[in-house]
C-alpha cells in the first residue's frame, strides 16, 4: 500500500489529560487515492469530485450565495437526508490565521462535536444568525423542523484551495479503527471570534501507533472535496464511532510556508425528517 508520508501527529496522553496537542506520535500516512476505501458511511469520509460555480473563493458573499447552496445539494446527495443546511464557512490561510490564531491549520488529532451537539444544532436555529435564517428560508425548512428532525448528521467538506503540494494537508482517520473510549470532550468558547461555542473532541494517543489508519489525498484541486462524518446523533443513540478524527499534518516534502495551505471548509447540517 502506497505511502503518502511518515510523520508526526499530535494526540492527548493517555497518562494525563493536560490539553489537545501534548502526545506527539509518529504515524504513516497512506494515500487514500490508491485503497479501495469503502466511503464516508463506514470509514467516516470519501474524496467525492465536486466542480463549483464559485469564481472569487476570498468574496465570502459569493460564497454565501453561490457555495453554501452547492454544499447543500452535495450533502443531500450524499447523505439521503431530506435537508441539508450550511450557514457558514471556515478558510484557512496565513492571512485568514493573522486575523485569528484558530483560522491555521488545526495540528492536533480531533473530531468537531461532542456526542450532546444536537443540543446545540438546535438552539443555534431557533435563534438564528443571518446566514442561519439564509439556510432556513434557502431550504424551505422552520426552526421547528431542526428541533423534531428524528436524525442530525453532521457532514463536513474540505476543498484545497491552494497549490496542489502545501506544508500543512489534512489526514483522516479510518472511524472503524476508532473507539469511542479513545475520544475526550473539550470546551471550545467564542470560536475564532465568532461567538460560537461548543464540545469538540481531543482523540487519545492508540497504545500501538498502528492502531488508528489514517489517509489523506496527496495533491488535491479545486474541483474535489473530501465529505467527512462529524456527528451523527443515529450513531451517537447507537453507542457508535459517531466522529472522524482529523489532523493538520506537516508534509516532510514541503518547508513550512513554501508553499502555505489555503482551503475551504463547511458544515451540512443533514435533517431526516
Amino acid at each position: 500500500m502506497k505511502t503518502f508520508c511518515r510523520t508526526t501527529l499530535n494526540y492527548l496522553s493517555s497518562t494525563g489529560l493536560q490539553g489537545p496537542s501534548d502526545r506527539p506520535t509518529s504515524v504513516e500516512i497512506k494515500d487514500g487515492r490508491v485503497v479501495d476505501l469503502p466511503g464516508w458511511q463506514e470509514c467516516g469520509f470519501e474524496l467525492v469530485e465536486h466542480a463549483s460555480a464559485v469564481v472569487d473563493w476570498t468574496d465570502d458573499r459569493d460564497l454565501a450565495e453561490v457555495h453554501h447552496g452547492e454544499m447543500e445539494k452535495l450533502a443531500r446527495e450524499l447523505t439521503g437526508a431530506d435537508v441539508a443546511l450550511v450557514s457558514g464557512h471556515i478558510k484557512r490561510s496565513p492571512d485568514d490565521a493573522r486575523r485569528h490564531e484558530q483560522l491555521a491549520p488545526i495540528p492536533f488529532v480531533h473530531s468537531d462535536f461532542a456526542a450532546g451537539h444536537a443540543d446545540i444544532i438546535r438552539g443555534m436555529y431557533r435563534d438564528p444568525t443571518e446566514a442561519g435564517s439564509a439556510a432556513l428560508a434557502r431550504n424551505g425548512v422552520t426552526a421547528g423542523d431542526v428541533t423534531g428532525a428524528a436524525r442530525i448528521l453532521v457532514l463536513q467538506f474540505w476543498r484545497n484551495l491552494g497549490p496542489a503540494k502545501m506544508d500543512y494537508p489534512i489526514a483522516f482517520c479510518d472511524a472503524r479503527s476508532v473507539s469511542l473510549d479513545e475520544a475526550r470532550p473539550f470546551h471550545v468558547s467564542d470560536y475564532a471570534g465568532t461567538g460560537v461555542s461548543f464540545d469538540a473532541l481531543g482523540i487519545v494517543e492508540p497504545k500501538s501507533a498502528s492502531k488508528h489508519q489514517w489517509y489523506a489525498f496527496p495533491e488535491m484541486s479545486s474541483g474535489e472535496v473530501v465529505a467527512f462524518r462529524t456527528y451523527d446523533t443515529e450513531l451517537v443513540q447507537a453507542g457508535k464511532t459517531f466522529f472522524t478524527p482529523h489532523s493538520a499534518f506537516h508534509d516532510p516534502e514541503v518547508e513550512v510556508g513554501r508553499p502555505a495551505r489555503s482551503s475551504i471548509e463547511l458544515r451540512a447540517t443533514c435533517l431526516f425528517i
